[in-house]
């Protein structure tokens, strides 16, 4: 998610104008300005400890996704697009959860703008989903998306992407499977796989070959710890993966879902 920042950059002009942010259900479309996301009567100052995009203490003025988002239910799926493609993908259960984790809204404002995200970059707003406590729940980077342009409610990944699906005859507990739930969290933000998804930053996973036909497991798994260690790129997007994140287990489960994908490719 970090190295987005080079493409945001080069998008500037439209980000800076990004003021607005729209917010698409069932019901209903609206479209919400800073200043009356400002107003609203939830608006909360909070404290986010260790940030996963600045990397320290962050003070917010926020406003609860929950509330933000009236009527939602557990089996629903929230989608939170930035402008530069990025999508992240959050159950709505993870903001529903009256436990100890808190997602939230921030909101940037025009008078105190926040911080470059980088030397010569924009900020993380003007829209900014943040957690409070996020290892309760274990929310992971790739769902603190920044530079927030449009919020989606729809369902989720299995329902708009069949052709992701693992077969539907593998047991419950298959290293394909679980793989699934792995690339439903930290990939499907960037990539396609198949020819569907929402994601514009990344290529697709299995089309016209999928990384296990051409990488062997090790590279593969370096690849994905820290893809500058494969190929030095300063402009890559993708982000490194360190084992807080994506534990051996999963990169393994991971891997295992990329190669049983290979034999279900769409032609």
């Amino acid at each position: 998610m970090f190295q987005r920042l080079i493409m945001l950059a080069l998008a500037l002009p439209a980000v800076a104008a990004a003021q607005t942010l729209r917010i698409e259900d069932s019901a209903q479309v609206r479209e919400l300005t800073t200043a009356q996301l400002l107003e609203r009567p939830d608006v909360r100052d909070i404290l986010v400890h260790n940030d996963v995009s600045y990397h320290r203490d962050m003070h917010y003025l926020a406003v609860p996704l929950r509330s933000l988002l009236p009527g939602l239910t557990d089996d629903e799926h929230v989608q939170f697009i930035a402008a530069d493609g990025f999508s992240g993908e959050v159950p709505a259960r993870l903001m529903l959860d009256a436990g100890r984790t808190t997602g939230w809204l921030a909101v940037e404002p025009a008078s105190h703008p926040w911080p470059p995200l980088a030397p010569g970059e924009p900020s993380a707003g003007p829209f900014y989903v943040v957690w409070t406590e996020p290892e309760a729940a274990g929310i992971g980077p790739e769902q603190w998306p920044y530079q927030v342009a449009t919020v989606r409610v729809t369902a989720d990944v299995d329902a708009r992407f069949p052709a992701m699906l693992p077969d539907s005859g593998l047991p419950p507990d298959a290293p394909a499977r679980k793989g699934f739930a792995v690339f439903k969290k930290n990939c499907v933000t960037c990539h396609t796989l198949n020819g569907q998804g929402d994601a514009k930053l990344g290529p697709d996973l299995n089309i016209p070959h999928g990384p296990t036909e051409y990488l062997g497991a090790a590279y593969l798994k370096k690849l994905v710890r820290n893809p500058q260690d494969l190929r030095h790129w300063p402009e890559a997007k993708m982000p490194a993966f360190d084992r807080r994140t994506l534990s051996d287990a999963d990169l393994d489960d991971l891997l295992a879902y990329l190669s049983h994908m290979a034999s279900r490719r769409s032609k």
